[in-house]
């Protein structure tokens, strides 16, 4: 068993290609996205399938409503796809409805506070969702829906970057590594790569400049190889090519498998919007 700690330097590569990747001049393709009305139960069972037959081909779905859906609609969507998990951060109970919808407004000013970052106009690093706590609290589906997207679409585009493609760029020796690594003092949390289903499963935040405290229970490994590890990790999730980008439109709703993606959020509009971005969203196990 190894102990160790990574944080990382200015000069790791993974850095510059973050700033360009997550920076609010970037363009990046978008996902397909197909269309939709939600006028009733019947049409919502249509919801439902598409929804369900776009997780099941790609891992991601994407779908152009008319309008948003009322919200017994979008808790009804979150029901077929499984349980809601309870918003239980004390930092953001005043943007939650009925325990389990979390209000994502842009209203703050670019924040170091980690609570209040989705809701200012920070970019947002990539991660998969919940990786430090256990896997049976971790969320299958992250369900997002456009309620408006406030004055410049342009900015705070959603990213999303596949694990297979990330996994693609690791050498063999690294995904052996990493799957024998876990957030140290945490037994509970999964490795930062497992396989699931014959794929790659990556449980990983990128923490910028903090540190990362790990525990390897691997083979006799020493620290320095494993946060060699870590920084081809973080290269291999900003290589820009692999990447989309939402641009939010009213009514857009996207929902994400969180064993098949990365996401984060490029900046925010520099100057304070007239009308702020507002989604809803729900964790889904």
């Amino acid at each position: 068993m190894t102990h160790g700690s990574f944080r990382a330097s200015p000069s790791d590569p993974h850095v510059a290609a973050r700033e360009v990747l997550l920076g609010d001049g970037t363009r990046l393709p978008g996902p397909d996205v197909s269309h939709a009305a939600d006028d009733g139960p019947a049409e919502g069972d249509t919801l439902h399938r598409e929804v369900s037959e776009q997780l099941w081909h790609r891992g991601l779905a994407a779908v152009q409503l008319d309008a948003p859906l009322s919200h017994d609609r979008f808790l009804a969507l979150g029901d077929y796809l499984g349980t809601a998990i309870l918003e239980t951060d004390p930092a953001v109970q005043s943007y939650v409805e009925d325990g389990i919808v979390l209000n994502l407004r842009s209203e703050h000013a670019p924040t170091a506070d980690m609570s209040l970052q989705p809701f200012a106009r920070n970019s947002l690093s990539l991660h998969s969702e919940s990786s430090g706590t256990a896997l049976a609290k971790q969320p299958r589906y992250i369900v997002l829906m456009c309620v408006g997207p406030g004055d410049d679409a342009e900015h705070a585009v959603t990213v999303l970057v596949p694990m297979r493609e990330v996994a693609r760029r690791l050498a063999p020796r690294t995904l052996e590594l990493l799957s024998h690594t876990r957030y140290r003092d945490r037994p509970e949390v999964p490795p930062i790569a497992r396989r699931v289903d014959g794929h790659w499963v990556l449980s990983f935040r990128d923490f910028l400049g903090q540190e990362l405290q790990w525990t390897h229970s691997g083979d006799d490994t020493d620290a320095e190889t494993v946060n060699a590890a870590l920084r081809e990790l973080l290269a291999a999730m900003y290589a820009p090519e692999q990447a989309a980008g939402v641009r939010w439109r009213r009514g857009l709703l996207v929902v994400i498998d969180n064993t098949y993606y990365f996401h984060g959020r490029t900046a925010g509009p520099v100057a304070p919007p007239r009308r702020h971005r507002h989604l809803k969203r729900l964790r889904i196990r």
